[in-house]
């Protein structure tokens, strides 16, 4: 019986695929999270904890999804997770890249007189090294969840551009559960999310499905902006509204970082071509 669900389950379209591994995903994390929720008082331990067990429950399904979903006991190679020196490569250069565009992005404001550098209110090199853990851990874990398993899925079914547009657009939007307040509140950076999403999709089919290039960019990009928000080394000048530079101080609400996201991802689709 086991098996015949299995096989009937892995012919089904992927909406139900993927509805059925987020059922299994919760009922699986539910009786742990909960004692964490009920006993634990800082709402950020909670946080952490609740989220650092679901994604290595996410992990632990993932295995035995493609194990017995798909007869791939290998599941997270298979998504592009290898432990090989041109994936290494390909980390170490979209770190560059995501580091780099942060830096020319706010580089050129500051050039126009739109923001001013200033000195580091912490030191410096503390929020360097937290910044590669932040990044990379990100990067990884966006990384696996939507251009490892999500993308993989969309494309048993569907066509190649069905499924990056489909992958794009999910992930973008997923950076919105949250109250509607807030999601109004950020809603501006959807066009820029859902750029991201589509130069991910495009870095990981340049680099023949390795995902090394996108855990990198990822984590660049979000490690590049990590060391200039946390270290506090901008102040807008207010010059130009904050529609151009970021609303909320947020590079992503802003014409700026929808440009910047645009070339970045027109220049991931043409080495992908």
């Amino acid at each position: 019986m086991k098996i015949q669900f299995i096989h009937h389950l892995a012919q089904r379209p992927a909406p139900i695929r993927l509805g059925c591994f987020i059922l299994a995903l919760l009922l699986l994390w539910l009786p742990f999270a909960a004692p964490i929720y009920l006993l634990v008082k800082d709402a950020n331990l909670v946080s952490i904890l609740t989220m650092v067990l679901l994604y290595v429950e996410f992990i632990f399904l993932l295995k035995i999804w493609g194990k017995y979903l798909y007869q791939e006991p290998h599941i997270l190679q298979h998504y592009g997770l290898e432990f090989s020196r041109n994936n290494g490569v390909d980390l170490v250069w979209g770190l560059a890249i995501g580091i780099s565009s942060v830096l020319i992005l706010f580089g050129l404001q500051g050039a126009f007189g739109w923001l001013i550098w200033q000195q580091p209110q912490v030191f410096l090199l503390k929020i360097v090294l937290e910044s590669c853990i932040v990044g990379i851990g990100v990067g990884f874990a966006e990384e696996v969840l939507f251009r490892g398993w999500l993308l993989n899925e969309l494309e048993r079914n569907y066509k190649a551009n069905i499924s990056l547009w489909t992958n794009a657009i999910i992930f973008a939007g997923l950076h919105f559960i949250k109250p509607l307040a807030a999601i109004i509140h950020t809603l501006p950076q959807f066009p820029a999310l859902v750029l991201l999403g589509l130069t991910q999709v495009w870095g990981k089919r340049w680099r023949r499905g390795r995902l090394g290039l996108p855990i990198g960019l990822h984590g660049g990009l979000v490690g590049g902006y990590y060391i200039i928000n946390v270290g506090q080394l901008i102040k807008y000048s207010g010059q130009v509204p904050d529609w151009i530079t970021g609303v909320n101080n947020n590079p992503l609400q802003g014409v700026m970082g929808v440009l910047f996201m645009s070339i970045l991802a027109l220049w991931m689709w043409k080495n992908k071509n």
